[in-house]
């Protein structure tokens, strides 16, 4: 088989989940390029593009002018917003923005891409969803748009089929991020209880969901296409006790 080098491009590469996989791509000796608002860390080695995926006018043609400059073969949908609130206090305007930079901005970015993909006959995209995508309190405007890029995932892959693409999912339980260390400090009770509701007991790694995304985006993959694995230490196992 042919080695598919080729680029990647990450978005929301800087922080978190996005960083970890752009610094699993650059071990493996690849060409990657990172869309995200703020720069990523110097010495990352990777070329970064500031966007707002919000910006709809100027994506599809930022997109294009990339692919002219690298031959992106792998796609990672990384970026995303989690507005938080209860259904009685739902804004119009928090459900549209949230579905616009997790479900459109991915598509835009898909449709784009795939078209350099089509050509050569080989092609990865993994879709960051979230372990939330199944339900949970406060997030009517994040999981449904979780569950929505679950289910363009699906639909791609279909649509794909046969042409050297792949699409896949990947969602993730909680994972020690600096956001999330931020928010959910390690000696806070909430914290702990979390962690124990986790059947593996421990909360997952940048790395861990970086791991995955190399097994989906390697070419060796080319069997699993329309699949959502869950990284999520048990959780949608369920409950260790009871």
């Amino acid at each position: 088989m042919i080695e598919m080098k080729g680029a990647t491009l990450i978005t929301g590469g800087s922080n978190g989940i996005g960083r970890a996989i752009s610094l699993a791509r650059k071990a493996l000796g690849e060409d990657v390029v990172v869309l995200d608002r703020v720069p990523p860390p110097a010495g990352d080695g990777v070329t970064y593009i500031e966007a707002d995926l919000a910006d709809f006018a100027g994506l599809e043609s930022l997109i294009e002018r990339i692919t002219i400059e690298h031959e992106v073969l792998r796609l990672v949908n990384c970026a995303g917003i989690a507005l938080i609130a209860p259904l009685a206090d739902l804004s119009i305007e928090d459900m549209r923005k949230t579905m616009d930079i997790n479900v459109l901005a991915p598509a835009i970015l898909a449709k784009t891409i795939s078209r350099t993909m089509r050509e050569v006959g080989f092609g990865r995209i993994v879709n960051i969803s979230s372990r939330s995508a199944l339900g949970r309190p406060l997030r009517t405007a994040y999981s449904s748009s979780k569950a929505g890029l679950i289910a363009a995932t699906r639909v791609w892959a279909l649509e794909m089929a046969g042409t050297g693409i792949t699409v896949n999912a990947i969602a993730p339980g909680p994972i020690e991020t600096e956001l999330y260390r931020q928010a959910n400090p390690p000696e806070s009770p909430m914290t702990q209880e979390v962690i124990a509701s986790v059947p593996v007991g421990r909360l997952g790694t940048p790395e861990d969901i970086a791991f995955a995304a190399d097994y989906l985006l390697d070419e060796r993959a080319g069997f699993v296409t329309g699949q959502t694995l869950f990284v999520c230490g048990g959780l949608t196992v369920g409950s260790i006790t009871g």
